[in-house]
């Protein structure tokens, strides 16, 4: 989508109305140079003003439902995590799910890059699915960023904006320090950074849909032993780890 807004100038009052319109109409985040690309190149305001905009945008947003966010590719405007319990009924389809495979091989290329798929095998002790590397690149989270020079030159992978901006990261010296990586068991507690709000969407609307399940089988168990069968054996699902 092309955002051209032609102006040759504004008062504080009006470019704070256009940056707040272009965050909510892009759909994806802006940096400074997109920003001060609105204005043309005719008395574009200047940078530092447009920084104190971001900031009085930042203030005005504080205590409500949604806050403007600085990523990796630039500032958004998105909706609070701790909205994400409400707005998951929004939603009625099943969020993707991702194996703990998947999730300790992200990681491991988060904190290991450049890293190869052997050398993520050695750590892990097997071997890394053809799907699980499809997955992340398909998502944009990883990319090829060279190959080792040994025998065979291995793809080195490493991460992407796009793996920064989904879980709301400027940098990579924003991501929890290896000592913080206790348990990989709750990943998205261990990594101590929350995810971008898609993210807590989705496991939010796991654990509705978890508890429906829960209701469901409850009422069945009561109706079996009221009956003068024997109650059957209760189902065992196998828990799923979430990204």
């Amino acid at each position: 989508m092309s955002l051209t807004v032609v102006q040759s100038s504004v008062d504080k009052t009006q470019l704070r109305n256009i940056i707040e319109a272009a965050l909510l109409a892009a759909g994806r985040p802006l940096n400074e140079n997109a920003l001060m690309g609105l204005f043309g190149t005719v008395d574009p305001p200047p940078r530092e003003t447009l920084r104190e905009v971001i900031a009085e945008l930042k203030e005005e947003y504080e205590g409500r439902g949604i806050e403007l966010a600085e990523v990796a590719n630039g500032y958004r405007v998105q909706v609070r995590s701790d909205m994400a319990p409400a707005l998951s009924r929004l939603w009625e389809s099943r969020p993707p799910r991702f194996s703990r495979a998947l999730l300790e091989t992200l990681c491991l290329i988060a904190y290991r890059q450049p890293i190869t798929r052997g050398e993520i095998e050695d750590v892990r002790g097997v071997s890394v699915s053809v799907n699980i590397v499809r997955t992340l690149l398909d998502r944009h989270w990883v990319r090829v960023v060279g190959h080792r020079d040994v025998p065979g030159k291995p793809e080195m992978f490493g991460t992407t904006k796009e793996f920064l901006d989904y879980f709301g990261l400027k940098g990579l010296d924003d991501l929890p320090t290896l000592a913080e990586l206790r348990d990989f068991e709750n990943p998205n507690a261990e990594l101590d950074f929350e995810p971008a709000i898609d993210t807590q969407i989705e496991l939010a609307a796991d654990d509705a849909q978890e508890e429906t399940a829960l209701d469901e089988t409850s009422d069945t168990d009561e109706a079996d032993s009221d009956g003068d069968e024997e109650p059957s054996e209760s189902l065992v699902t196998d828990d799923v780890h979430r990204a």
